[in-house]
């Protein structure tokens, strides 16, 4: 069974800093592109950080330079580390592994900016 569980997730002040993890289990973890998306209140789903499977990583332009993801292929997660939060950084974030066949989300992780 496939199991993609984020955690991490909570109210933070802004300009502070969360770490978001995604723990897979079930797929073969190397084989896949990891990535964070995002989901706010009326708006689409959009991609936040990718991870590939070659080692690259991509950002969206409103997560480069504040936000890092990285994972750990022996370990079977990808985190994302959001620094330097914003009110409209505020929404649930869901982790997402992406093979060429297979795709597969978590059920995401409730992130609020604000004071």
């Amino acid at each position: 069974q496939v199991q993609l569980v984020e955690s991490g997730g909570g109210l933070v002040q802004p300009g502070g800093s969360l770490r978001l993890s995604c723990a897979t289990s079930g797929i073969f973890f190397i084989i896949y592109d990891m990535g964070w998306y995002r989901q706010a209140p009326g708006k689409e789903r959009e991609l936040v950080a990718l991870a590939t499977r070659g080692g690259n990583t991509n950002y969206a332009d409103s997560a480069k330079g504040r936000f890092t993801i990285s994972r750990d292929n022996a370990k079977k997660m990808v985190e994302l580390q959001m620094n330097s939060l914003k009110p409209e950084d505020t929404a649930v974030y869901y982790c997402n592994a992406m093979s060429n066949v297979r795709e597969y989300w978590g059920k995401g992780t409730l992130v609020t900016v604000s004071s």
